[in-house]
């Protein structure tokens, strides 16, 4: 498990980025605003009743909500500036990369049906982008919408799709496979379930409101109808925007400040290290994607478990030495504040490092792996107890980086060598996914390569 965060996008002409807080979702062409002309979002779908829509809900729905609005005294508050926020869905890259991290998200990834192919695929990915990219507006499902999120706003929604490796041969189109989407090697500290591993279509949706994401995926799986099922699906949850007093870099389940090291998108090489270029002719004899995949990133996928009844017996100071950061601050053993560097040379008293060598910020840290870095946005998930007791919960990783052959492979195999937090962590499932550049208007997600 390497390091994970929340972090600003870039700017809006980059498919991800995230509206303001406290300003009206983007308005798309011939629409003035969130509520206006035939664009109308799922909350106004309840308001077509005028004034007496609030008062109907609260008579309609009996004594349960009348006795939850009794406990909130005043008129009900307008739409809040987190169900307001939007982030639109048409772009340079996909949504879901540089956005910042949502409260709520699923992750699941699917199989074409038996005899389903090419043709079959195309449909999807069309009917896909179509519920997607209206779901972002704020507006109901395309068809048949199950009425889950009518009252909320577009809350940060983002769909986000790719392909496995198996998605290739299903469809005809082994020769567009990229060579970065080899299968990842195989690592000593790995207990991977094949079921829950893989898949020919993978989707990320995230939302800062948790029914909206629910509704999100349920619309997918729903437009899915015969071409494609489910083959596993995991959910997770971060901390809620405004949970804090001023924003500040997650924590996983493990108490720790988990994300320092991630690339800024401001830094110089942010682009280079996480999106594939859109012309993908370079030097160094290393392979390159197909030009379909410009603008595109690859999606590491793994859920790993904390062994949260083992790590929580430590004493503070030796969970510190096993991260190599102080648990109070995500500062450096070695001083400073969060973004202090680390000083990895540097000793104690006692003749020691004072950043243990096999502490995890040590040996993730891209300036101990030649550079190598990637852009992890997970999710933290619970799912309950296993038979022993012990807590089922842990990290939705999700790591993107333009190639994982220099991103992830290479840190992996040197944390998999001898990285402290191993003890207490279990790597159970695991995907590699290309996800392709953004779709413009009248595109549909992955268009380029299934027209190729």
């Amino acid at each position: 498990m390497t390091d994970t965060s929340k972090h600003p996008s870039k700017n809006g002409a980059r498919g991800g980025g995230r509206t303001p807080a406290g300003a009206p979702a983007p308005a798309p062409e011939g629409r003035e605003g969130p509520d206006a002309g035939a664009g109308v979002s799922r909350r106004r779908v309840l308001g077509a009743a005028g004034a007496a829509g609030a008062g109907g809900l609260l008579v309609g729905a009996g004594g349960g909500a009348g006795a939850y609005a009794a406990t909130r005294p005043g008129a009900p508050a307008p739409l809040t500036s987190l169900g307001s926020d939007g982030v639109p869905f048409h772009g340079t890259h996909q949504a879901g990369i540089t956005t910042p991290l949502q409260a709520a998200g699923h992750l699941a990834a699917f199989d074409l049906a038996p005899g389903a192919g090419r043709a079959e695929a195309v449909a999807l990915l069309r009917r896909w982008t179509a519920c997607a990219a209206q779901m972002a507006e704020g507006r109901p499902a395309p068809q048949d919408d199950t009425g889950v999120a009518l009252d909320a706003g577009p809350s940060s929604l983002t769909v986000t799709i790719g392909f496995g490796h198996s998605f290739f041969g299903r469809t005809g189109l082994t020769a567009q496979r990229p060579a970065q989407l080899d299968p990842l090697p195989a690592f000593s500290s790995d207990h991977l379930d094949p079921a829950r591993s893989n898949g020919d279509v993978w989707v990320q949706v995230g939302s800062d409101d948790a029914l909206v994401a629910f509704h999100a995926l349920r619309a997918l799986q729903r437009a899915a109808g015969s071409a494609a099922r489910l083959r596993w699906r995991m959910s997770g949850f971060n901390r809620s925007p405004g949970a804090t007093a001023h924003p500040m870099t997650a924590r996983n389940l493990m108490g720790q400040v988990d994300g320092t090291g991630n690339p800024q998108p401001s830094a110089p090489r942010f682009d280079e290290q996480i999106f594939v270029p859109a012309d993908p002719a370079g030097g160094g004899g290393a392979p390159h994607s197909p030009a379909w995949m410009a603008n595109g990133s690859y999606a590491v996928v793994r859920r790993i478990r904390m062994l949260l009844d083992d790590w929580e017996k430590l004493p503070l100071d030796k969970q510190e030495k096993v991260i190599g950061r102080r648990k109070s601050d995500g500062a450096p053993l070695t001083g400073g504040t969060e973004r202090t560097a680390m000083a990895l040379t540097k000793t104690g008293a006692d003749g020691q490092l004072v950043i243990p060598a096999d502490a995890h910020a040590r040996i993730a840290a891209p300036s101990t792996n030649g550079g190598a870095a990637m852009l992890r946005r997970p999710f933290s998930y619970d799912d309950g107890v296993l038979d022993d007791g012990s807590p089922d919960a842990g990290l939705l990783f999700v790591a993107w980086q333009a190639d994982p052959l220099k991103g992830f492979v290479p840190v992996q195999r040197k944390l998999d060598r001898g990285d402290a937090l191993s003890a207490f962590i279990r790597h159970e499932s695991s995907g590699l996914f290309a996800v392709p550049g953004g779709a413009a208007r009248g595109e549909y997600v992955g268009q380029r390569l299934l027209e190729s």
